[in-house]
């Protein structure tokens, strides 16, 4: 089954829509047919990667979007089930489903249904499966390897679902108190999620077929916008550094801290924040590792280019190491 790997931290501010978008573009860049998948509503992934004329005509002004919301609205209005969605071309590999602001209209059916699933009931199942659904029609139309989901900072019913649908979770962090305190609330909540889940499909009604499972699989964690100076991070963060790795198997793998004096495995990378590069990236509609001197990446900004994708380079094949997801013959 294609590896669905979700991108999630309840702390927001830490790069974590970035992360996947530059994650995208160079999976694609290493051969990969990527699906990426816009499920926060607040549609930052969608914003920034594609242009406003773009955006317009793919939320218009009618009952039919070509968003996610809209091959949802069937299902949510009554009408009938999902319909299969329209996959924006980014690149010869990667394809997004788009996000859409209304796809908040949907958090109170989805925190209804969840209980319901415990129950058998036909609806709940199809309602709390919608976003698998979706995804895996458009994962196969597309031929994809991988599917990277962009969600919202927040433990809602949207992202419950989005976790439901995925096999593996990538958590975004700050050498911060608030990225900590996210993943004290994050690890127990996708336990419950998960366990609940579990209880759940044996009820699932075998007319409905296959059925996601909710794996959510820990991934690792990566580190995000870390300051230096000299090479090394500031005494500020590296105070939260150093306390990372102790809350992420505490809370996240509900394991004991251990012996953690040598390397942390569960960091998958660190990736610099590269300020001096997002703006010219946002202007020219691509990522910020394939910035040109056309795009005005001239003199020290080439290095920082450079730099920047080799971080990524690295960063996609330690996920793709961790995930299953096979190479490109």
């Amino acid at each position: 089954m294609t590896p669905r790997i979700a991108f999630f931290n309840n702390k927001g501010g830490v790069g974590k829509t970035s992360l996947v978008y530059h994650c995208a573009f160079m999976f694609a860049e290493q051969g990969q047919r990527v699906l990426a998948v816009d499920l926060d509503p607040q549609s930052n992934l969608s914003i920034m990667a594609l242009d406003e004329s773009r955006l317009e005509a793919l939320w218009p002004d009618n009952d039919h979007p070509l968003t996610i919301n809209g091959a949802l609205a069937p299902l949510f209005e009554g009408t009938g089930d999902v319909r299969a969605a329209h996959i924006e071309p980014l690149s010869s590999r990667l394809g997004l489903l788009v996000g859409d602001l209304a796809l908040s209209r949907i958090e109170d059916d989805l925190s209804i249904q969840w209980p319901r699933c415990l129950e058998g009931d036909t609806r709940a199942f199809r309602v709390t499966t919608a976003f698998w659904r979706i995804i895996e029609e458009a994962a196969r139309r597309h031929q994809a390897g991988l599917v990277l989901v962009d969600v919202g900072p927040n433990l809602g019913a949207i992202n419950r679902s989005a976790l439901v649908a995925s096999s593996h979770v990538v958590m975004p962090v700050a050498p911060d108190l608030f990225s900590l305190q996210g993943l004290k609330n994050l690890g127990p909540t996708l336990r419950k999620w998960r366990g609940t889940w579990a209880s759940a499909l044996p009820q699932a009604p075998n007319a409905l077929g296959a059925m996601p499972q909710g794996e959510m699989s820990p991934v690792g964690y990566v580190l995000m916008q870390h300051a230096e100076r000299l090479g090394r991070p500031t005494k500020a963060y590296a105070k939260w550094q150093k306390r990372l790795p102790i809350t992420y198997r505490e809370s996240v793998l509900d394991v004991d801290s251990g012996d953690l004096t040598g390397a942390d495995d569960n960091q998958i990378q660190r990736i610099k924040h590269y300020r001096s590069l997002m703006p010219m990236a946002m202007e020219a509609r691509k990522p910020m590792f394939s910035l040109r001197s056309a795009d005005g990446a001239i003199g020290a900004h080439q290095a920082n280019v450079q730099q920047c994708y080799d971080d990524f380079s690295a960063l996609v094949t330690a996920i793709a190491n961790r995930t299953g997801i096979k190479e490109v013959a």
